[in-house]
């Protein structure tokens, strides 16, 4: 796989040597057990496979490039170039604006661009209508585009569905920026409609099934589905894409769903000319890391801590699953952790920061588990571990553990 030239800042010196070593043990990525260091008074289940993907890589090696080659220009992103807080406010100190939110509201508007400025793609993509409003500018949409490769991959999956007539159902969050894209591009090949969930994909079943009156549809999923968008030819020939993100065992859940309705409306006999096995549509990354954390749940722990971008998908499903077994912490950095006794971090459930007090257990020896979204920096990890060892007396010395390791 490609190496790419990221920041010094961004890279670590204890987890690059935990990689460095299960890669060379597991080229091939079959062993999903977590990596286990006892410091003695705390031991840590570190998941095989975390941090920074080929997408987030790749986005941060062009975006830098972009800044350095590009000296006393405008430069501009669309918006988060990657769902990284520490990322994202490097860049901007750096002089970089961003031209709208994560939800797309403009920040900076369309009239106060000039054909000289850089403007940078993130990687999650962006619509065709965006990319037409940048070459109306003058602007090259392409000259600049940090879109992950799996992203793309997903489009090219759409366009291959509404080239054999199928209508394309996406399981994604309709509001995140690599949905609308995908959305967007998915358009332009067959009519498309977005589910977020397994319940408005039930919710989708029962229309098809003439349980639910077809203009239901157009309330249920207002926003959501291409322009003329017609109900009772639109859901005869159907496959499912998604947002490279999202959990892989509900993807799996709705693809079946969606099955599991066309067989009942037209028969298994027909089947294969009403659904298209598209099968996952995930990036790597995201299949990795969850079965990585799948192999934390194997393990017996006090608690979870789970490091990335409070608006990051990827790290969101990683708590998700811990959360079923673990007292799980979500936090986007070490500056989080305030003391020994003390825990900023963000509830999913109400997307909000709280705080927790005494949250490192009162025991000889705790085990505390310690993972990282897709686009967050292995040295914010790093950042992370060490602050929580200062919290330890008599801690064995770094080079002891890792020898008993390596």
């Amino acid at each position: 796989m490609k190496k790419f030239e990221i920041p010094e800042k961004y890279k670590s010196s204890i987890i690059a040597r935990i990689k460095g070593a299960r890669k060379a043990e597991d080229p091939r990525k079959k062993n999903f057990e977590p990596t286990e260091l006892d410091f003695g008074p705390v031991r840590f289940y570190i998941a095989r496979h975390f941090g920074f993907c080929y997408g987030v890589e790749n986005a941060i090696e062009i975006a830098y490039k972009t800044i350095d080659e590009n000296p006393g220009k405008r430069i501009f992103l669309l918006s988060e170039m990657i769902h990284n807080p520490g990322v994202n406010e490097d860049l901007l100190s750096r002089g970089v604006q961003f031209l709208m939110d994560t939800e797309g509201n403009h920040i900076i508007e369309w009239g106060e661009l000039t054909n000289d400025d850089v403007v940078i793609i993130p990687a999650f993509g962006t619509t065709l209508e965006i990319e037409v409003k940048l070459n109306e500018l003058g602007i090259d949409p392409y000259k600049y585009n940090t879109t992950c490769p799996f992203v793309e991959k997903v489009w090219n999956r759409a366009s291959s569905l509404g080239e054999s007539e199928h209508t394309i159902i996406i399981h994604g969050k309709h509001y995140h920026e690599e949905t609308r894209a995908t959305f967007s591009h998915s358009k332009e090949y067959a009519a498309s409609v977005i589910v977020r969930d397994i319940e408005e994909t039930k919710l989708l079943g029962k229309i098809i099934l003439g349980e639910f009156p077809k203009e239901d549809f157009y309330k249920v999923f207002a926003g959501k589905h291409s322009d003329g968008f017609d109900v009772g030819k639109d859901l005869q020939k159907v496959g499912v894409v998604n947002q490279t993100t999202m959990l892989a065992s509900e993807t799996q859940e709705i693809a079946d769903e969606v099955r599991r309705i066309m067989v009942a409306k037209y028969g298994e006999e027909n089947i294969k000319e009403h659904f298209a096995d598209t099968r996952d549509t995930l990036c790597y990354a995201t299949n990795d890391n969850q079965n990585a954390t799948y192999g934390l749940l194997q393990k017996e722990a006090d608690l979870a801590i789970v490091v990335g971008g409070y608006n990051s998908s990827n790290t969101s499903h990683l708590v998700e699953l811990l959360e079923e077994k673990f007292a799980t912490y979500f936090i986007s950095s070490a500056d989080k952790i305030i003391s020994e006794n003390e825990i900023s971090h963000f509830d999913i459930h109400t997307k909000s920061e709280t705080t927790t007090h005494n949250f490192l257990p009162a025991t000889d020896k705790a085990t505390i588990v310690l993972t990282s979204g897709a686009s967050c920096p292995d040295s914010v990890v790093d950042e992370v571990l060490n602050k929580l060892l200062s919290y330890f007396e008599s801690v064995k010395r770094m080079e002891e553990v890792f020898q008993l390791f390596e």
